[in-house]
């Protein structure tokens, strides 16, 4: 348990079991040996900071969200109905520095305290996402086999996903479902864990980009998040 401004913080992984993940990043394996996969916080973005950010993504015009091999301009029925199996859910894009400047202490304690120690330079754009009636996002990673690779765009060129955020802006009384989970990367351990420590308003989360993930299907009400990656140099 941590201490941060008076706030309670914790971590979550396997205490005594370090795995060892094979990784594919530019067609080589790296083993990478992690004791925890993910860290969170709870309840500690204000508020009144989570209620500007949802009032700022709503007034932004919303698109249908997208994955890896599928963006905006392939949409079209075919696209949207094979889409809609693995994701469905609905983003702006944010850019404010006001927004970083109020996760990027954690996410900076997090790499430190889960000694994943990775070489960090800078988020993407941020994803506001809404998570509305049966909305859902199936397992996936953030992270890619490959860094980005056009060299128009200097911010990402050559880089990788590193650490994920997901920032909870609404409290889980406002919803049902949507829950957030994590499936170990070990080929040897196969229970899924229930981040429920960041259903509170205001909380989030931390983790390696390349861990598998899910958010399940809302079943009432609407979620809010937050979502950004952080940027760095392949491991390998």
């Amino acid at each position: 348990m941590l201490k941060f401004n008076g706030i309670q913080h914790h971590q979550f992984g396997n205490l005594y079991n370090i795995f060892v993940l094979n990784t594919l990043l530019n067609n080589n394996y790296i083993n990478m040996n992690l004791k925890y996969y993910y860290w969170y916080f709870t309840s500690v973005i204000p508020h009144r900071v989570c209620d500007d950010i949802i009032a700022y993504g709503n007034s932004k015009k919303e698109k249908i969200a997208t994955i890896g091999h599928i963006n905006e301009n392939d949409l079209n029925e075919d696209t949207i109905k094979d889409l809609k199996k693995q994701r469905d859910s609905n983003v702006t894009w944010l850019t404010d520095l006001w927004i970083w400047n109020e996760i990027f202490p954690y996410i900076e304690i997090a790499n430190k305290n889960a000694g994943w120690n990775f070489q960090l330079e800078h988020p993407e754009d941020f994803q506001f996402t809404k998570y509305k009636l049966n909305q859902f996002y199936d397992w996936h990673c953030d992270s890619w086999d490959e860094p980005y690779s056009d060299p128009k765009n200097g911010t990402t060129y050559g880089r990788i996903r590193k650490l994920s955020v997901s920032v909870c802006l609404n409290d889980a009384s406002e919803y049902k479902g949507g829950e957030l989970e994590f499936r170990p990367p070990h080929p040897n351990e196969e229970k899924i864990h229930v981040c429920d420590q960041i259903l509170p308003k205001g909380s989030l989360v931390v983790f390696p980009s390349f861990v598998p993930h899910r958010v399940k299907p809302v079943t009432e009400g609407e979620r809010y998040s937050l979502v950004m990656w952080n940027l760095g140099n392949p491991f390998v």
